[in-house]
C-alpha cells in the first residue's frame, strides 16, 4: 500500500511538514507496513519556501531587509544550488503578518524589502527566481520592489517618491537607467492563486485593500494611483499588463513582476508540485491524502487540495482531504478529483483548542481513514 501525504499548512497551527508528519503517524498506527511518502505542499502563500526545501534538500538563507513599514526584518528565502533557483516568499519581507493589526496601512506599505530579496538572489547567481506572492501587506503596485532593483520614480519636482501606493499619484517620471542588468538574464515565475487585474472593481485595491488597512476612500485613491502608475509604466515598457490575470496579486506586485521582469504567472500549487516532483510519486500510488485549514468553495481557485487532486485524478488515484473545517461549497471539489473530505474536530471545540490539538486530531482522523480503507479493501 503506497500512500502519498501532500497537505498544505494549517494556518496558525502547523506547518505543512508538521501536518504531513501527524497524518503519517496516524496511518502507521493502523498500517505499519504501508509505504508512506510525505510531500508537504503549498500554493504560493505562507510555507512555500519550507515545503520546497523540505522536498528538495535546499538551503535556507536569511537576509536583513526593509519591512513593509520601513523597519528592518529578518527575511528567509530558499536556494536550490543544483538548479541555481531561488524561492522567495514576498510575505517574508512585505507580509501582512509583519504588521500589527492596528498599524496596517495600505497607503504607505512598501514592497521594497521584496526587491532586496530578489537582489540577494541575483548576488547568489540565481538563474531562475520563483516569487511566491501571497499574504502581502502592500498595495504599491510593486513599485517599492522595483525601486530596490534600480528603477527610479520621480515626482514633478524631480524628487524621489515616498514609499507606498498613495505616493504613486504624484509620479511624473520613471527612469530605468539604473535597473539591475542581471534581471534580464533571469527567468522569473510568479507563484500565486490570485488572478485579479491591477485596477478596477476587481483590482488589487478594491478586493484586498481593506484587509490591509485601507478605508473606502483610500481604496478609491489607491486604485487611481495604481492606474496612474500603470500609465507611466506603459510609456517606458514595451507592454501594458495591468489588465492581465494576476497583475493585482500582492497589491500589484504581480503587475510589476510581469511588466518589469517579464515574469510568467503560474498557479502556486503547480509550481510547488513541479519542484517537489509530485506527479512522479503519485503516478503509482494507491491513495493520496491532502488537506488545508479551511476546505471550501475557495479551494477551487487553485489552492493546494485542488492542485493535488487534479494531479491524482490524471492517474486515477483516489484522494481524501483532511481539513481543519469544512466550509460552504466544499462538496464542489467532489467533481474535481476529491473522493471524500473529513474535518478535524470530533466534537464542539473552539478554534484555539482545535489549533492547539491539531497534531492529535490529525493522527486520529488519519487512523480512522486507514481503518475504513482497510475494511473496504477486504471486500
Amino acid at each position: 500500500m503506497k500512500i502519498i501525504i501532500a497537505p498544505d499548512s494549517f494556518k496558525d497551527s502547523l506547518s505543512a511538514e508538521g501536518v504531513a508528519q501527524a497524518i503519517a503517524q496516524g496511518l502507521a498506527e493502523v498500517w505499519p507496513d504501508a509505504q508512506l511518502i510525505q510531500c508537504p505542499m503549498a500554493d504560493g502563500g505562507e510555507g512555500t519556501v519550507d515545503s520546497v526545501l523540505a522536498a528538495c534538500n535546499g538551503e535556507l538563507r536569511r537576509q536583513a531587509v526593509r519591512g513593509p513599514l520601513g523597519a528592518t526584518v529578518d527575511a528567509r528565502w530558499g536556494w536550490l544550488a543544483d538548479s541555481h533557483t531561488a524561492i522567495i516568499e514576498m510575505a517574508e519581507a512585505s507580509g501582512l503578518q509583519l504588521v500589527p493589526p492596528g498599524q496596517r496601512d495600505a497607503c504607505i506599505s512598501s514592497t521594497y524589502g521584496t526587491g532586496e530579496l530578489i537582489r540577494a538572489a541575483l548576488d547568489a547567481g540565481a538563474q531562475r527566481i520563483i516569487l511566491a506572492i501571497g499574504g502581502s501587506a502592500t498595495n504599491d503596485g510593486g513599485a517599492g520592489a522595483m525601486q530596490a532593483l534600480g528603477v527610479h520614480l520621480f515626482d514633478a519636482h524631480s524628487q524621489v517618491l515616498a514609499p507606498g501606493g498613495l505616493a504613486l499619484a504624484g509620479l511624473a517620471h520613471i527612469s530605468l537607467e539604473r535597473l539591475d542588468p542581471r534581471l534580464s538574464e533571469v527567468r522569473f515565475e510568479i507563484a500565486a492563486d490570485v488572478n485579479n487585474p491591477l485596477c478596477g472593481p476587481h483590482g488589487a485595491s478594491a478586493i484586498f485593500g481593506p484587509q490591509k488597512g485601507a478605508s473606502p476612500a483610500h481604496v478609491q485613491q489607491l486604485d487611481a494611483a495604481l492606474s496612474h502608475f500603470a500609465d507611466h509604466c506603459a510609456k517606458v515598457l514595451p507592454k501594458d499588463v495591468r489588465d492581465e490575470p494576476g497583475s493585482g496579486a500582492a497589491g500589484g506586485l504581480g503587475f510589476a513582476a510581469k511588466a518589469f521582469l517579464g515574469a510568467q504567472f503560474r498557479a502556486g500549487v503547480e509550481v510547488v508540485a513541479e519542484l517537489v516532483g509530485l506527479d512522479a510519486v503519485v503516478r503509482d500510488a494507491d491513495l493520496v491524502i491532502t488537506g488545508e485549514g479551511r476546505f471550501d468553495a475557495q479551494t477551487l481557485r487553485g489552492k493546494t487540495p485542488f492542485g493535488v487532486a487534479r494531479i491524482a485524478q490524471q492517474h486515477g488515484v483516489p484522494v481524501i482531504v483532511i481539513a481543519g473545517t469544512l466550509g460552504d461549497g466544499y462538496e464542489q471539489m467532489y467533481a474535481h478529483g476529491v473522493d471524500a473530505a473529513f474535518a478535524l474536530p470530533n466534537g464542539p471545540m473552539s478554534l484555539e483548542q482545535a489549533c492547539s490539538e491539531a497534531p492529535r486530531l490529525l493522527r486520529e482522523r488519519a487512523a480512522d481513514i486507514a481503518r475504513v480503507w482497510r475494511v473496504a479493501a477486504k471486500h
